[in-house]
């Protein structure tokens, strides 16, 4: 999911150096969601380990 959102941060880098900036929004919005979601998902799967190790 990471990769992911580098991938469309790259693609909103390029399109905002080529002057497309709807497309350059879009694909920043849209890397921006993956990353929440993959810092949330992260976190959530850190303190289950670490909940399932002290057991």
């Amino acid at each position: 999911m990471l990769y992911y959102a580098a991938v469309f941060f790259i693609i909103a880098i390029v399109a905002g150096l080529l002057g497309f900036g709807g497309i350059a929004a879009g694909a920043s919005s849209i890397a921006q969601v993956l990353f929440f979601i993959f810092v949330v998902l992260f976190l959530i799967s850190l303190i289950a380990g670490l909940v399932r190790r002290k057991n």
